[in-house]
């Protein structure tokens, strides 16, 4: 049940009108009134002899004796609304939700006669309007400190009791939800989303996208957002709004919406903090590089996303740091920002679905260390800077990391009861999965053309059992083992061994959480077969330091500890 408290100055016979009127597009139906402050105020529904006015003189009575020393706010209106999946609660039902809500919001109180005076109506099975005027009976201005939240905690414990959907508790960090005012004008224009969705949109991709804060007003400019900057007296920049064109008020005005009214973590100061987490030569160096560095000496910008995303659950389930894995989760929710301009359409749909569902799991209370997560970070604005990848390996590589990274952040919002965020991060997983699975679907039968001779395959499949015993099984049995293969040859013809390699894979990270080792053992394998393979130095260097640790006394084994997960528990499988 989704609680919205909303207060304004002298208006009571207007919001009054309001409530038993036909509404604005004639939604309101058999409007009447089904609590009030004493039981028997007057009901002006139809064929009813009272008047709306004389409900309103009734409200407001407590109002116009205090006259001239009456607040500045004196009407207090909030709508309680049903999930879609509730069951359709009768009018005693609703009107014992009205009363539990104006007592725990400090309107009337249990048992306090004097307090303010209020009415509730009904107009529609899943919602009711509560109306109130915020002078009590005995004259005193009602105190209702934190009337949203207590409204919030009312609706929770309404769930249980009524057997409704059970809604996630929120920290305050929550982006602003559009207002029914805002849907309605989206509706009109045949919009699908409000302009505050859009907006939001936007300005999360060019923070994405610039490396100064020159640059991210220049990308809003470039989107057709129109920017307007507070300055002070002094020249320092204060703070922006934005707006769409065309959108515009009932006097012809634009629209606008300041950054922190379109989420938190969108105010000028935040969107500083993030930008001075940018190593802001490497997006510039991107653009120049390509025609004096050749191209085998280039760092490839997808792998170095990939590399950093990769990094990302072993940061959250054994570091420690939340308030580097929090920064971790932004970048994250940024990349994702970033990924449908540079898609087709029928992955870009997916990926914004998972964008827009994912941004909720990238704020929660814990402060975020935004430098901790520059890598990633810069790896995104550079890859916004280069030319889009021939195929689609570079962005399904990516995807399968950016999978294994949503995994983990819901893993790590559940243990730490943000309930929310936990369930935008399920959310963005089915998404997310949509999309890597339409963009692996063509590089993975692309390599599956290229399997090796039969020699080769045998012992590839030697080197997975050694490596991987627990996993070989099912990879040997998965549609994409060709694939699999493919990639092991082309790791090897690029001079690296495929024992090593899948050794060193394995070392890196395990794969006792993931639905397809196979699909995460190619992608890992492309990577970093990419890199140059280690010299016959490098790899005897390896054998001696493996020996000797395998040579270790038995009282020096015992004497180091084993590892351990700090968290005692295995996220579910992707």
């Amino acid at each position: 049940m989704i609680p919205k408290i909303t207060t304004g100055k002298s208006g009571t016979r207007r919001l009054i009108a309001y409530l038993y009127g036909p509404g604005k597009h004639n939604e309101h139906t058999d409007q009447h009134m089904i609590a009030s402050w004493n039981g028997f105020a007057p009901d002006p529904r139809a064929g009813s002899h009272h008047t709306i006015a004389q409900l309103a003189r009734q409200l407001d009575q407590p109002l116009a004796l205090r006259g001239d020393l009456a607040p500045a706010t004196t009407v207090w209106h909030c709508s309680l609304r049903a999930a879609p999946q509730d069951r359709t609660l009768t009018d005693e039902e609703w009107a014992d939700i009205a009363r539990r809500v104006v007592a725990a919001t400090g309107i009337a109180p249990e048992g306090d006669l004097e307090a303010c005076r209020w009415v509730a109506i009904r107009h529609a099975d899943d919602h009711i309007y509560i109306a109130a005027t915020l002078v009590r009976q005995d004259g005193r201005i009602a105190r209702r400190t934190y009337d949203y939240k207590q409204a919030q905690a009312t609706c929770r414990q309404i769930e249980t009791d009524y057997g409704l959907r059970r809604l996630n508790p929120g920290d305050g960090t929550a982006a602003k939800r559009p207002t029914s005012k805002e849907h309605f004008k989206a509706h009109r224009q045949g919009q699908t989303r409000t302009s505050r969705e859009v907006l939001r949109t936007r300005v999360r991709q060019a923070v994405t996208a610039a490396a100064n804060e020159a640059e991210f007003f220049a990308v809003l400019d470039r989107m057709g957002v129109l920017v307007t900057t507070r300055v002070a007296p002094s020249g320092d920049l204060l703070g922006y709004t934005v707006a769409l064109p065309g959108d515009v008020n009932a006097k012809g005005q634009p629209v606008t919406f300041a950054g922190s009214t379109l989420a938190p973590d969108l105010s000028l100061p935040r969107i500083r903090e993030r930008l001075a987490a940018t190593d802001t030569t490497a997006p510039a160096a991107a653009t120049a590089a390509p025609a004096a560095t050749p191209k085998r000496h280039r760092p490839n910008p997808w792998h170095q996303a990939t590399a950093a995303t990769d990094r990302i659950p072993h940061l959250l389930t054994h570091t420690g740091d939340d308030a580097a894995a929090q920064a971790h989760l932004a970048a994250l929710g940024e990349a994702l920002d970033s990924l449908p301009a540079l898609t087709p359409p029928t992955i870009a749909t997916e990926l914004q679905h998972a964008a827009t569902a994912f941004e909720r799991a990238t704020r929660s209370r814990i402060r975020a260390e935004h430098h901790q997560a520059r890598a990633l970070r810069t790896a995104v604005k550079t890859i916004l800077r280069t030319p889009a990848p021939a195929d689609d390996s570079a962005l399904a590589m990516f995807l399968d990391a950016a999978l294994l990274a949503v995994i983990a952040a819901r893993h790590w919002h559940h243990i730490r009861h943000h309930r929310q965020q936990e369930a935008a991060a399920r959310q963005a997983l089915t998404h997310l999965h949509t999309a890597y699975t339409r963009a692996a679907a063509a590089p993975i039968a692309a390599l599956a053309q290229h399997r090796p001779p039969q020699d080769a395959a045998r012992r590839y499949i030697h080197h997975l059992r050694q490596a991987l015993p627990e996993h070989a099984e099912q990879i040997l049995t998965d549609p994409a083992w060709p694939a699999l293969q493919a990639a092991l040859a082309q790791a090897e013809n690029a001079g690296h061994t495929p024992g090593e390699l899948l050794n060193r894979i394995v070392r890196l990270r395990s794969l006792d959480d993931v639905r397809s080792p196979a699909h995460v053992l190619i992608w890992r394998i492309h990577r970093l077969a990419h890199r140059p393979a280690p010299s016959a130095r490098a790899l005897a260097a390896h054998a001696r330091s493996i020996h000797n640790r395998n040579s270790a006394t038995p009282a020096t084994a015992l004497a180091q500890p084993a590892p351990q997960s700090p968290q005692g528990a295995r996220r579910p499988a992707r």
